[in-house]
């Protein structure tokens, strides 16, 4: 997993953030084993204790669960899952428009221009 931390914010919401990314990704499987925590500070280059956090969180949130006999597992949980996916998905595209907008195009141009280059890849 490639990680991509930045020092304007707190390190373990952007380590939560980019795991919940890579289970709605598909990176991590429903149901499958979930890295260990010293596994996954190691790639991400960070304090195990920080990364703890940021799991800590992911499973008060329903996205692992804790099983003393294998660890952490990701959830089976599929509309956690969806809902998810969804609300990353709006956020993206909220944050696309307004850039779009930023630089002078309105929704209608955003929307025109997808609509082309949707045209152009068939």
């Amino acid at each position: 997993m490639k990680w991509k931390l930045d020092d304007s914010r707190p390190i373990w919401p952007q380590l939560k953030e980019q795991l919940i990314i890579a289970i709605v990704a598909g990176e991590y499987k429903m149901g499958g084993a979930f890295p260990t925590v010293r596994e996954l500070a190691e790639s991400a280059g960070v304090n195990r204790n920080t990364m703890q956090r940021a799991l800590s969180e992911l499973e008060h949130d329903g996205f692992v669960i804790t099983n003393r006999t294998v660890g952490r597992v990701v959830t089976t949980d599929e509309g956690l899952v969806a809902k998810m996916k969804e609300s990353i998905a709006k956020q993206t595209i909220e944050k696309f428009i307004r850039e779009m907008e930023a630089i002078g195009y309105s929704e209608d141009d955003v929307v025109k221009m997808i609509k082309k280059r949707g045209e152009e890849d068939k």
